[in-house]
């Protein structure tokens, strides 16, 4: 990020005396001392009154502290998500990366078994999605997510321990379900950390560690092929080490990872007061407990949102054939399974370059959201394209088209981040995201099924249906910039507007991006 610096500083409180400090503004911080010792426990109301004291203080004041609690935000929270982001994509890739090991024979998988067990994480992924979503809603996201890597830290581990296809499946399906809470929960930290401007670039940061997660997870597997004299088979080896690594990262996320700015431990209650403030102009305060059934059905009404489901499952199918048969395609170019698991590790560069340069663009300049989709999305097809028609005696050209499709990780997020950005209403926002990662989970579950086992190593049929989903992502979303620009502009001409500080305010108010009429989408 071009406006970071290499320390993260600490804002320091500003003295009462600078204040005009009347009656209500000292009912106020009463009321706000009172939150802070645990008396009010809704986020949405705790912001609001974060937000309240935050006005009385200097608005260039404000802005200036602004830019240094943005600073530490990025220093001290951000990375804590990328981290936890790069342990559940490695905990997924496992699959790929024992499969170069003979996993299939010790387990005595034939035809598709393969192609099954990589979608039963999306089987867990898809029941899990919408009932983890409302959890997210009420419960603390923070510890939430601590408990899950705990968890699902041994699951990956218990992998090492089956021995047939129905216990691969099983633990597969399980793992898949605890680990349907990180998405969601970084779409809603992300928009309650940063403004509208600033998360699609933090979002492709967090994503973006997928990449490192390929690389690392590459060299592991590249690591476990080489040990000798194991009890055990050596696929065996990377559920176990990844496992561990899983269990000690939850110690770290239980006791650092807050539930948003209100209650960020790295932040003080000034800063507090300013985080808050700086996310107010996103207009959709912070997260309420409330479920509201009269947003489900808004939800169930809005053309965009199925537009935006639309798009999930074209994301999902690309990212279900990409991740599970990475490892496949390279080996089919004439690769021994040490060579293999070594060669993808520059497709998890190609992933953190895509991801962050995308990021960049998306918000570069303003209304560029939509465009830089489109964009994204154009690398993954050409490397598509390429492992259709370059000779197979051209076997690194084809093994850098596949390293091309690492790329699908930026319009992956950037997609993800549409319903956090444009959808107002928290109950609104949480169905939204929940009917989202179901639509994303079966496009995942049935991109490896495009995979026909006697057709490698280019399998055409998949790749020409990973074109195809390439060609409904480009054509959705064209749809969805140009209803939203629509709305944008009519909403314009209408004067729909009143004053800042009220629009602001408004935001804390739970209200939809329909009820909300000085709500505006980023396109």
């Amino acid at each position: 990020m071009a406006d970071m610096e290499k320390t993260a500083e600490t804002v320091a409180i500003p003295s009462p005396a600078s204040l005009d400090i009347t009656s209500g503004s000292i009912r106020k911080r009463n009321k706000l001392v009172s939150l802070l010792k645990g008396r009010v426990t809704d986020p949405n109301e705790y912001g609001k009154e974060l937000f309240e004291q935050a006005l009385q203080y200097d608005e260039a004041q404000l802005e200036r502290d602004a830019v240094k609690v943005r600073r530490k935000i990025d220093f001290l929270i951000l990375p804590l998500m990328c981290g936890t982001y790069m342990m559940s994509f490695l905990d997924k890739q496992t699959l790929n990366y024992s499969n170069t090991y003979g996993l299939q024979a010790d387990t005595n998988m034939k035809g598709d078994d393969y192609s099954w067990v990589a979608s039963a994480l999306n089987f867990g992924w898809l029941l899990a999605a919408y009932p983890w979503n409302f959890a997210l809603q009420r419960y603390p996201i923070g510890r939430l997510i601590g408990c899950m890597l705990f968890i699902w830290g041994i699951v990956c581990m218990l992998q090492a321990a089956v021995f047939n296809f129905s216990g691969f499946f099983a633990i597969r399906f399980f793992l898949g379900a605890l680990e349907a809470c990180i998405s969601p929960a970084f779409i809603l930290l992300t928009s309650m950390f940063w403004t509208h401007k600033e998360q699609s670039l933090r979002a492709s940061f967090w994503l973006a560690c997928n990449g490192f997660s390929s690389i690392i997870g590459a060299l592991l597997a590249y690591g476990s092929g080489h040990v000798t004299n194991l009890a055990i088979p050596n696929w065996k080896l990377i559920y176990i080490i990844v496992g561990c690594m899983t269990i000690c990262w939850g110690f770290v996320i239980l006791y650092l990872l807050p539930d948003g700015p209100h209650n960020a431990k790295q932040l003080n209650e000034y800063e507090r007061q300013v985080a808050v403030w700086r996310v107010s102009s996103n207009r959709i305060g912070l997260k309420h407990k409330e479920i509201k059934l009269y947003q489900i059905k808004e939800a169930c009404m809005d053309p965009k949102v199925y537009l935006i489901l639309l798009m999930g499952a074209a994301v999902g199918i690309l990212n279900g054939g990409v991740v599970n048969f990475t490892s496949a395609l390279i080996k089919g170019f004439g690769f021994a399974p040490l060579q293999a698991s070594l060669m993808q590790t520059p497709g998890g560069a190609f992933e953190i370059i895509g991801c962050i340069l995308f990021g960049y663009i998306s918000v570069c300049r303003k209304n560029m959201l939509g465009i830089t989709i489109i964009l994204s999305c154009l690398p993954g097809l050409a490397g598509l394209i390429g492992i259709l028609t370059i000779p197979e005696s051209q076997r690194y050209a084809l093994v850098g088209m596949a390293w091309m499709q690492n790329v699908l990780g930026s319009p992956i997020i950037l997609n993800w981040t549409q319903p956090g950005l444009n959808i107002a209403g928290h109950t609104k926002r949480t169905a939204t995201i929940g009917m989202y990662f179901v639509f994303y989970c079966a496009g995942n579950i049935a991109g490896p099924h495009l995979f026909l086992s006697d057709e490698v190593p280019r399998y055409p049929t998949a790749i020409k249906g990973l074109i195809g989903a390439y060609c409904a992502l480009i054509f959705f979303q064209v749809i969805y910039t140009t209803l939203c620009s629509l709305e944008n502009k009519r909403r314009d001409k209408a004067g729909l507007h009143v004053d800042e500080k009220e629009e602001e305010r408004e935001g804390f108010d739970d209200l939809t991006d329909w009820e909300n009429k000085h709500f505006r989408y980023v396109v």
